[in-house]
Order: C-alpha cells, then structure tokens, then sequence
C-alpha cells in the first residue's frame, strides 16, 4: 500500500514560504540600507506613457527639532 505525499508537499510548502519571507526581509532590508523613500507616483496620458513623475515627500522629524533649554 502506498503512502501519502502530504508531508512531503507540507515540507515543501514550508520551504517556499520561509524563502518568500526572507527574500522580502532582504528587500526591505536593501530599501532601508539606500534610505528609499517610498513608491513614486507618476501621471501618466491615456496612451500610457509617463507625463510627469511626483516624488513622494516625507517629513524628516528626528533633524527638525532643536533644544532651546540653553
């Protein structure tokens, strides 16, 4: 009588989700190291070629403030 492939599929499944995670550790990882900023947004015509590209503006609060207890 033969056995049943589940937990060897099971295995396998686990494997693919474990790389999955870490691939995605790794890009976050990688945006963070070059200080990304998030997505870009671009406009685009009804032709689908790129008119103009909007940055995304991000606050940077930690180099904003300043102590004035002197």
């Amino acid at each position: 009588m033969a056995r049943s492939q589940f937990s060897f599929h099971k295995r396998q499944k686990e494997l693919a989700k474990k790389k999955k995670k870490e691939e995605k550790m790794a890009r976050r990882a990688e945006r963070k190291e070059e200080g990304s900023k998030g997505p870009q947004i671009a406009t685009v015509n009804e032709f689908g070629e790129v008119i103009e590209v909007d940055e995304p503006e991000v606050d940077d609060v930690e180099g904003d403030e300043e102590d004035d207890d002197a």
